[in-house]
């Protein structure tokens, strides 16, 4: 017996050990005896279940992520669209979840039925306008069409949040039944497709273009004005600088005729002579022939210099 004995106790153990199990505050449970739930567990702590005949299935608490793959989404103006969503959901009906969808993975493959319809009906029932703005957008904010109107196909625009609100809606009806709260669905991203981002690059470049073409002209048009001005305001003080300087000038001029006047009235006989002597230097010179009479006035200081 004794033989036995320790044997026994080692068993024992560890059928008492498999009888209890613990929880933490991250998870839930359920118990299942034969593969049917017999029980769900909400609170941390240990529990017990009975062993070989029961086991127990875990499922976390926290909130969960699913990530869809990108798909080519066409919006109602006809434009194809990568969209690219995230959602974030919880398990809290762990027993309706085991039984409905049994792991994460399955329930992450009920979602991606629920989501992707969802999301592919809003993506095609509005404009990309209306997935790319936001609820504050105020028609004719845009640059590129200033002229955008508030009302189209019949009904007013909304924003990328109103159209994620009905998603999550739209989404929610469908999750309950599998044990899941759907917290919130949100858009990664939303990018053209190859074809359709290269023709919108060549139209942004095209519109860049002219833009810059517009400035330039501008530009050129305000240069000529600057230099017309420049020229203008040139020739007027140019002009301003010859007449203050003809100014000048004459008042020189009548002043100087007003010295020599004067001069020539204090003592004229000789200013007569200086300006004769003047005048000798000018037109008499080594090739220059003046062919003149004697008696000629032209050589009176002369002749009264000769002696007689």
């Amino acid at each position: 017996m004794k033989k036995f004995i320790l044997p026994l106790i080692i068993v024992l153990l560890i059928v008492a050990q498999s009888a209890f199990f613990v929880v933490n505050e991250a998870e839930q449970a359920i118990v299942t005896e034969f593969g049917k739930p017999v029980g769900d567990i909400y609170t941390a702590g240990i529990h017990f279940k009975i062993p070989i005949i029961q086991d127990v299935h875990r499922f976390s608490k926290r909130i969960l992520t699913w990530d869809a793959d990108p798909n080519q989404i066409p919006t109602s103006d006809k434009k194809y669209i990568w969209v690219d969503t995230t959602a974030r959901w919880r398990i809290v009906d762990p027993l309706l979840f085991f039984t409905t969808v049994a792991t994460e993975r399955g329930a992450q493959g009920r979602l991606d039925d629920i989501i992707d319809s969802v999301v592919r009906d809003a993506v095609s029932g509005h404009l990309l306008t209306e997935l790319v703005r936001g609820d504050n957008y105020q028609p004719g904010e845009s640059k590129e069409n200033p002229q955008e109107e508030i009302k189209v196909l019949g009904r007013e625009l909304v924003g990328r949040d109103q159209i994620l609100n009905d998603i999550v809606a739209t989404a929610k009806k469908s999750t309950p039944e599998y044990g899941i709260e759907l917290i919130d669905v949100q858009i990664k991203r939303i990018n053209y497709v190859e074809q359709v981002r290269k023709r919108v690059y060549e139209r942004m470049i095209s519109e860049r273009n002219k833009v810059a073409a517009q400035y330039r002209s501008e530009g050129e048009g305000e240069k000529a004005d600057i230099l017309g001005q420049m020229l203008k305001e040139l020739k007027k003080i140019s002009s301003e600088s010859y007449r203050q300087a003809e100014e000048i000038r004459g008042d020189a001029d009548a002043e100087a005729t007003a010295i020599y006047a004067a001069a020539y009235n204090q003592e004229p006989a000789f200013y007569s002579f200086l300006r004769t002597l003047e005048s000798y230097q000018v037109t008499v010179g080594s090739n220059n022939h003046l062919i003149l009479s004697t008696d000629n006035d032209y050589y009176h200081f002369m002749q009264q210099a000769i002696p007689k």
